[in-house]
Formats: C-alpha cells, sequence, structure tokens
C-alpha cells in the first residue's frame, strides 16, 4: 500500500513536471500558429507514456540507484582502501558514460558529419571507428572526472579552485583544437550529464561526504557532476588534435 502511494504521488509529480511544456506547445500550436494539433491521438497516447516511464524511472532511482550508490560509497570509506575507492569511481565514471543513450546518438551524428564533411573516410568502418573513439574518450574524461571529484572529497579540497583551473584549460584547448571539434566538444560536456550518470554519480559524492568524519554532504557531497561536464571538453578536443 505504502509502495502504491510512491508510485501514485510519482506519477502526480511527474504529471506537474511535463505541464508547462505540454501548455507551451498548446499554445503556439493553437493560439500562435491557430492550427489544431496534429495526430492529437499519438500524441496523447505518447504523453501518457512519457509520464508513466518517468514515474517509473524516478521511483526505480529512489528505490535503486540512490541506495546502491551511497551504500557502496560507504563501505569503501569504512574499508578504507582509497585505491579500491579511486579505481570503482573511475569504473562507475567510464561504465555510466559509455551507455549513455545521449552520448550514443551525439557521437554517431558526430561520424556522420565528419564523414559528409571529408574530415574522414566515408564509409562504415570509418564513421564506427570514429564514433566509437569519440565515445570511449569522453567515457574516459567522465571516469577521470569523477576520480578527480572522489579525491577532491577525500582531501578536502576547495571545488571552486579545480574548476576555475579546469575552465581555463578549455579555454586554452580551445585555441589549439580544430574548429571542426570545438562544438562537438561542448556538447559533450552536457550529454554526460544525463539519466544514468546523475543518479550514481551524486549517491556516490553524497555517501562518502556523509562517511567520512569531518565533511558537509551539502558542501563536499556535491560538485562531482560539474566535473563530468568539464574534462570531456578537454579530452574530446584532444581527441580532435589527435584524430
Amino acid at each position: 500500500m505504502k509502495s502504491l502511494k510512491a508510485i501514485l504521488k510519482s506519477l502526480l509529480d511527474s504529471l506537474r513536471d511535463l505541464l508547462p511544456i505540454i501548455v507551451v506547445i498548446s499554445f503556439f500550436q493553437l493560439v500562435v500558429l491557430q492550427q489544431p494539433i496534429p495526430n492529437f491521438g499519438e500524441i496523447a497516447t505518447g504523453i501518457v507514456f512519457v509520464v508513466i516511464g518517468l514515474t517509473l524511472f524516478v521511483h526505480g532511482l529512489n528505490m535503486g540507484l540512490f541506495p546502491v550508490g551511497e551504500t557502496m560509497a560507504y563501505e569503501f570509506a569504512k574499508k578504507g582502501s582509497v585505491f579500491w575507492l579511486l579505481v570503482f569511481a573511475f569504473a562507475l565514471g567510464f561504465g555510466t558514460t559509455v551507455a549513455e543513450p545521449a552520448l550514443i546518438a551525439v557521437a554517431d551524428e558526430a561520424a556522420n558529419v565528419a564523414a559528409v564533411g571529408g574530415m574522414i573516410i566515408d564509409s562504415i568502418e570509418s564513421r564506427t571507428s570514429y564514433a566509437f573513439g569519440l565515445r570511449l574518450t569522453v567515457a574516459i574524461s567522465v571516469g577521470f572526472a569523477i576520480l578527480v571529484g572522489v579525491l577532491r572529497i577525500i582531501r578536502g579540497w576547495p571545488i571552486q579552485y579545480l574548476i576555475i583551473g579546469g575552465y581555463i584549460g578549455v579555454v586554452i584547448m580551445t585555441f589549439f583544437a580544430p574548429k571542426e571539434i570545438i562544438g562537438i566538444a561542448y556538447d559533450s560536456g552536457g550529454v554526460t550529464t544525463s539519466t544514468i550518470t546523475v543518479p550514481l554519480v551524486t549517491a556516490l559524492g553524497v555517501g562518502l561526504a556523509s562517511s567520512i568524519k569531518g565533511r558537509n554532504p551539502m558542501i563536499d557531497g556535491f560538485g562531482l557532476i560539474a566535473f563530468a561536464s568539464l574534462t570531456p571538453m578537454i579530452f574530446v578536443m584532444g581527441y580532435g588534435m589527435v584524430v
């Protein structure tokens, strides 16, 4: 009964979150364009599926991914093995990113554009290799970012200095990277912080900060996502310079 109430509450929350999008689209379609909504039945069915899917996804995060991330962070901190904690942080960042649907889509599109633009050979093998190399580069960069973020929590380093230094590195790399890769590099930072990566990484940071004496979960537990969106820019621009 309690679980059912939680799902119903999540369903209402999902509908509330999607309501502004529905209102905006309906307003411009009906009032500004003054045209009926095309395929209204299909769109309404799709909205219902989106609400249900979003509800189940959020409920699953609260039931599974958040507790898993916090528990594993606590266990690693309790064990006192910094090496394995850093290995886990890198593997978590790498694994969640390489499977990120948004990254797969962006990498495939970038490979197609690169082939059409003559930057790589226009063949299936070249496109596949380019897309996989881009995905691998971003995944490694996110793994490295989470590793640095976890080390920051352990050592108590101020996050602002690392972020400022990182963006200075982004600006410097921008002057040297091929102009064709700069936009892709900047977008790569955004696609990595999506549905799979964010919940697990956030839970890892909060759980780790909660389990280390002298760390504040609010101050030290958050900020890992900032690293995850920063380092792909540098790594992808480096990838463009090499490839």
